[in-house]
């Protein structure tokens, strides 16, 4: 056990207090679990395009969602998630920029306007939708994985104002696949 002297954090004294908010994070995909393939024709490079950049936190983008394709997703499939999440935020967890849930399992990519009973849930800033990159002004490189998740469930029967870590936690238990690409941004 270490004990901490005043004036010490526990992050002072593991050594981690220039790292702050540079943490990995759990990514919540069970092991063996299905593998298949999502694009976007908005991510040029691996990169974001002014119309998907956030209209806040001093970034003037038109905040448009990413247009999403997938194909490959395994049979047993009741509906599908979709996330951006930024593990780079100086947040000591993250920021989930985009979660949406209860996507009909027929469905085969996402555009401007959700399918029927899809929900668009609350994002780390607590606005329901998407809420594009912004990262601060002459940090790093950020990394946005924008994750489709296959479920073994129709419905995960939240409301769309359910936090993002509530959201995520509750979907964990019905991932049976998933497709992952990563585009950056930085400022």
């Amino acid at each position: 056990m270490t004990l901490l002297g005043a004036g010490d954090s526990s992050a002072e004294v593991r050594g981690e207090a220039k790292d702050f908010g540079r943490i990995s994070v759990r990514s919540g995909i069970p092991t063996g679990a299905h593998r298949f393939t999502v694009t976007s024709p908005d991510l040029a490079g691996g990169r974001f395009s002014p119309e998907h950049w956030a209209n806040s936190f001093g970034c003037d983008g038109g905040n448009q969602p990413l247009r999403l394709d997938w194909r490959g997703a395994p049979a047993g499939t009741k509906s599908f998630a979709v996330t951006m999440f930024d593990p780079d935020a100086p947040t000591g967890s993250g920021f989930w920029h985009w979660l949406v849930w209860d996507v009909p399992a027929g469905t085969t990519g996402l555009r401007e306007t959700l399918p029927a009973g899809a929900v668009a849930g609350a994002n780390a800033a607590g606005a329901e939708g998407y809420l594009g990159p912004c990262p601060p002004v002459g940090d790093h490189a950020h990394r946005y994985r924008i994750t489709v998740y296959a479920l073994d469930t129709a419905s995960l029967a939240l409301p769309a104002a359910t936090p993002p870590t509530v959201t995520t936690f509750t979907m964990g238990g019905h991932v049976i696949g998933y497709a992952e690409t990563t585009a950056l941004a930085a400022r």
